[in-house]
């Protein structure tokens, strides 16, 4: 019988951190410091890369590349890319601990796929080092995977499906169709699709939101509908088999994903 045996999760935005707010918030810090703006907008669109691929993309942004001519009579270098990641790195790593808390029902959710015997991995654009602090942070408070991955030592990060594979690996999971791939990020989606296996996205919680728990349960019932209708037609664009509003989903979508590949 053919079942999904691995779900692979990302982390900031997916299982901790809601609407994925420390990275953006330490990007957005870190260009400041050369004296420059990039927007929240513009952080969360390449969000999923490993953190210095993304800051790489934030300066190719034509409005960010000219602002820094403009101010330092000349074109940005690797240098320049490397020290904006220093502090990057200085800003993050002061507040990591504190947005390391899982996302509602997450812990319950994965508790249960566990017990059916479902192997739990895990994807991020946090290198080691990072998560060498929200991996303990999180198990602290109840979350805890069976294998996490980062690039580090891997081609590539997202959305090069390396880390997917090493998670395979890992787990001793052979066969790319008994994987979910679930995650916040269009770089989530695309991993995921590269990678070959089942992939789902996640709206609320997530970095396309980019909504904090409050405003989501503040905001006029129309609104929150157009927005998440937004997240999810980008999610489906960017190549998703499915997309869920909650992890409270995936238990009945793993079922029906299940059911689906043995009429197959």
């Amino acid at each position: 019988m053919k079942k999904i045996d691995c779900v692979i999760l990302d982390w900031a935005g997916t299982a901790v951190d809601y609407g994925c707010f420390a990275p953006v918030s330490a990007f957005i810090e870190s260009f400041k410091t050369l004296g420059l703006e990039v927007t929240a907008a513009e952080t969360r669109a390449h969000m999923g890369l490993t953190k210095i691929e993304e800051i790489r993309a934030l300066f190719k942004i034509e409005r960010v590349s000219k602002a820094f001519y403009e101010k330092y009579g000349r074109e940005y270098n690797e240098s320049d890319v490397q020290a904006c990641y220093t502090e990057f790195q200085r800003l993050l790593f002061s507040t990591l601990r504190s947005y390391s808390g899982p996302i509602s029902k997450v812990v319950e959710t994965i508790d249960a796929l566990r017990a059916k015997g479902i192997k739990i991995g895990s994807t991020t654009g946090y290198t080691k080092e990072m998560m060498d602090i929200v991996i303990p942070a999180a198990a602290e408070q109840g979350y805890h995977v069976d294998n996490h991955v980062t690039s580090d030592g891997l081609p590539a990060g997202r959305p090069y499906p390396y880390m997917i594979y090493k998670n395979m690996c890992d787990l001793n999971v052979p066969f790319r169709t008994s994987v979910l791939k679930y995650g916040d990020t269009i770089s989530d989606i695309k991993e995921g699709i590269n990678a070959g296996v089942w992939t789902v996205g996640v709206v609320l919680g997530s970095n396309e939101l980019g909504l904090t728990e409050e405003e989501v349960n503040n905001m006029p019932a129309d609104e929150l509908k157009k927005r998440m209708m937004d997240v999810r037609y980008r999610m489906y664009a960017a190549g998703a088999h499915y997309v869920v509003d909650s992890i409270e989903e995936l238990p009945a979508l793993i079922e029906a994903i299940n059911t689906r590949m043995n009429n197959e």
